[in-house]
């Protein structure tokens, strides 16, 4: 299910089919906006939002975020390759030897992995960078090399594994060093260093629905800057269907066979799967992350 709070053109379409007490299983985009997550709440359903899944071992086969990940950059890399106006691997020739493309992946979560897994696979030269030193290993693992800065992120990742928000000072000099990496690749995966990219390079903004990670990267479009082609696409999920399909019709079915038993949803709230995909449930924001991350008042305890 894409519902309302995920669907921004034909969502709202769904509220009216929901009913009390219904159960709603898909990516509902729980901190996206308020006003639409209490909407879904008012209409009485009990909804899990599959972006809540926990990142744990017995949650991996229903962790929908991480199967469209894998899918949007994997797609990534291939859609820089068709625009990029030059050869991915080293090619010998008649006429001589190709250097390979050089491609930097900013980001070493499961897309940015999956795409320096691709960019490799293609041939071509790649880089890794992520605020994580613990996803050092990962990069490494993948053939590609590790940029490090000389800069330190203070707590860089969560207890869920997610890298967490820095200040702005961190960003300012994060953004200075950064951009002499940048200056030196033919494609970039999510960046906001245009101007001193070489012309013919290329940027794929997988954050593009939601603002971008680069400053001039518009949601749905592909434009030219100053010979930088910055694609904003979004939802390459939907250009690899099959297997996003599969991928995603996997991990609900491992979820549905975990939430219901002998033909009942069993609303067991001890258990962190439940708990944390949990958002609403009789005409309430259940989730308590989601009501401190739009400062709603906590709720009494569920049994």
């Amino acid at each position: 299910v894409l519902c309302y709070g995920s669907n921004d053109k034909t969502g709202k379409a769904d509220v009216p089919l929901m009913r009390r007490d219904q159960v709603l299983i898909g990516f509902l985009r729980p901190l996206g906006t308020r006003e639409v997550v209490q909407e879904v709440a008012g209409t009485g359903v009990m909804s899990f939002s599959v972006e809540m899944m926990p990142r744990t071992t017995r949650a991996q086969s229903m962790d929908a975020l991480s199967s469209m990940a894998t899918a949007c950059g994997y797609k990534a890399v291939l859609i820089a390759g068709d625009v990029l106006p030059r050869f991915l691997p080293m090619l010998t020739t008649a006429a001589g030897t190709i250097t390979p493309a050089r491609v930097l992946v900013i980001g070493a979560g499961v897309a940015g992995l999956q795409a320096i897994a691709t960019a490799r696979r293609l041939g071509a030269v790649v880089s890794g960078y992520d605020l994580r030193p613990a996803v050092k290993e990962q990069v490494h693992s993948l053939g590609a090399r590790f940029v490090e800065l000389p800069i330190e992120a203070a707590g860089a990742q969560d207890a869920r594994g997610y890298a967490t928000a820095q200040d702005e000072t961190f960003y300012a000099r994060q953004r200075e060093l950064l951009g002499r990496v940048v200056a030196e690749s033919d494609v970039v995966i999510t960046t906001d260093m245009v101007r001193a990219m070489a012309p013919g390079s290329v940027i794929v903004d997988l954050a593009a629905e939601r603002g971008g990670n680069c400053e001039l990267t518009r949601a749905e479009e592909k434009i030219v800057t100053g010979g930088v082609t910055i694609i904003g696409w979004i939802n390459l999920a939907s250009t690899v269907p099959y297997h996003a399909s599969q991928l995603y019709a996997r991990n609900l079915t491992a979820f549905l066979v975990h939430l219901v038993k002998e033909g009942k949803v069993q609303l067991n709230l001890q258990d962190e799967i439940v708990r944390e995909t949990l958002l609403t449930r009789g005409g309430e924001v259940v989730n308590a992350r989601v009501r401190e991350f739009f400062s709603l008042p906590a709720l009494a305890p569920q049994s």
